[in-house]
């Protein structure tokens, strides 16, 4: 199985949705655990990154993407 590949500050979609209905969560902090934040109500959880990873389905957004764009932007 292929490892997830994921940053700081990225958007990720949840296999759950967060009780406030939305599933796309921003990582916030990176370690052994990391923390995500809800993009709909701004709430933070601290998870285990093994939980983490078995109940990411996809990055949505990748932070590097957005700045490589203003980047090209700006030639």
């Amino acid at each position: 199985m292929e490892r997830k590949v994921f940053q700081l500050g990225d958007i990720v979609q949840m296999k759950k949705n967060h009780p406030c209905g939305s599933n796309e969560m921003e990582i916030i902090r990176m370690g052994m655990d990391i923390r995500i934040k809800c993009v709909g109500c701004q709430h933070s959880v601290l998870i285990p990154r093994a939980k983490f990873e078995k109940n990411m389905k996809k990055v949505l957004r990748s932070k590097n993407a957005g700045e490589e764009s203003q980047e090209s932007n700006e030639k």
